[in-house]
């Protein structure tokens, strides 16, 4: 998706100049639009018919920015355009995080950014928000800062997991933590949908259909975070919307000494022809790390026995 595009009904652009306003916005980077983002968009959206709700994010993320670190996201792009849709969010401003706005303090941020080039009107932060010069300003700042301009600055409080006695805060790098380890049933508990990987079918090296397992081979954005390398069960969504039974593989496939990872989805009880298919893969249990079988027949053993399970956990 180029910038300046319309993403269906959410408008995309990186350049202020093109900013429909006025706007109500929620500010911050939404990597994964979660269960706490979302409490921070909530209160925008009753502003749809006076102002356009506006998520304002930087791009890169400020971490990339400083670190000189590329960094894999929970919601590239496309995915995060999807996700603000069915929001009702009408519009998405990513804004160019270079030394300049990096050296902006928090009144001139307020000022510069946010009253004259997007014409706010509304702004809702969560209570951990920090901006400016040196992550100097506060959410409260914010709210001071603004309220001179006659902007009310809504400010959430952290949202913590449901399924969580502990009251574990809910985050995007909470969320990175869980599928470093595979465990895609708490990340979903805090992004509110299951985790998933989607892209177009493209030709592998077949080496599943020469073992009786034909594979789809899944073209991934290159900046999507991929979860602990593996085995899971999954729940696979075509085209049409129908849903299929599978297993994925995550994973440089030690076993025929591949080198470079792939992400290679079986469906279960399910023929056709998938090649330049665009698929989505929701991300269901894992069930077991990757490695190296001594044998061709001894990883087709090996398959089976993922699918016979994955059949029991999805059934």
């Amino acid at each position: 998706m180029s910038e300046d595009t319309i993403g269906v009904n959410v408008w995309v652009t990186s350049s202020t100049s093109n900013v429909k306003t006025p706007t109500a916005i929620a500010l911050g980077n939404f990597d994964g639009i979660h269960l706490g983002h979302r409490q921070v968009i909530k209160p925008i959206i009753e502003f749809g018919e006076e102002y356009i709700p506006t998520l304002v994010t930087f791009t890169p993320h400020p971490q990339e920015f400083f670190s000189g670190k590329s960094r894999q996201l929970l919601t590239p792009l496309t995915e995060k355009v999807k996700r603000l849709e069915s929001l009702e969010i009408e519009q998405l401003v990513r804004l160019p995080f270079d030394r300049s706005l990096a050296s902006l303090g928090p009144q001139a941020f307020v000022e510069d950014i946010l009253i004259k080039q997007l014409n706010v009107k509304y702004i809702s932060v969560g209570q951990d928000f920090r901006f400016g010069k040196g992550r100097e300003g506060t959410a409260q700042m914010l709210q001071e800062l603004a309220q001179k301009f006659g902007v009310f600055v809504h400010i959430t409080k952290l949202k913590t997991c449901v399924s969580e006695e502990s009251g574990l805060r809910i985050s995007s790098s909470r969320i990175r933590q869980c599928l470093a380890v595979g465990n895609v049933r708490q990340a979903q508990d805090m992004l509110g949908y299951p985790y998933s990987l989607e892209g177009m079918v493209v030709k592998g090296q077949q080496v599943g259909r020469s073992i009786g397992f034909p594979t789809a081979n899944l073209q991934v954005a290159s900046e999507k975070l991929l979860p602990r390398r593996g085995v899971y069960c999954v729940r696979v969504i075509l085209a049409t919307e129908e849903v299929i039974k599978g297993v994925i593989n995550i994973g440089s496939r030690p076993t025929v000494n591949g080198q470079v990872p792939t992400v290679e989805v079986h469906l279960l009880d399910w023929s056709g022809n998938l090649y330049g298919t665009f698929l989505r893969v929701r991300l269901e249990k894992f069930l077991r790390s990757e490695q190296k079988f001594p044998s061709l027949d001894a990883l087709k053993h090996q398959i089976m026995q993922d699918c016979i399970l994955a059949r029991q956990i999805l059934s």
